[in-house]
């Protein structure tokens, strides 16, 4: 598995966002590209401490036998349901978002582990920084590959 911590590896993310262009249509699923970059942040925004998410009695029952399974070594399957707090309703300036994105996505290689300011996953609960860089990897790699990047 790839690590966004690698420096090289973490390039060839933001590669293939840099490759993303405002008529990228989806292979599947219901979001723009614009609404996806945005959405690729989320979770990112909640390991940064940037986005507060309040466990539930869903994650309380679930969230261990949940995160065995996406920390896992299988990539995501198509059209997993999301979160209301990671939908994207309207419409986002597409380059605003790109940005931000590999803004993002870049502090985990200049930042090293320190990137990752919360420990507790809102849904998973404790998380490895192992756990948390397999994550994010997994969902970005699930969304560029959504959009054939």
């Amino acid at each position: 598995m790839q690590s966004l911590f690698n420096p090289d590896a973490n390039q060839l993310v933001i590669q293939r966002i840099n490759k993303l262009t405002p008529i990228s249509l989806s292979e599947w699923g219901k979001m723009t590209v614009s609404q996806m970059l945005l959405h690729c942040q989320q979770p990112i925004n909640v390991s940064r401490g940037t986005l507060v998410l309040k466990p539930n009695l869903i994650s309380f029952l679930f969230g261990k036998m949940a995160k065995k399974k996406m920390a896992g070594a299988q990539p995501f399957r198509h059209s997993l349901p999301t979160i209301k707090e990671f939908k994207i309703t309207h419409e986002p300036d597409f380059e605003t978002e790109k940005q931000n994105l590999i803004a993002l996505v870049k502090t985990f290689s200049d930042e090293g582990h320190a990137a990752i300011k919360v420990t507790k996953h809102p849904f998973f609960g404790e998380m490895t920084m192992q756990e948390w860089d397999t994550l994010q990897w997994k969902h970005l790699d699930h969304h560029l590959k959504q959009f054939g990047v």
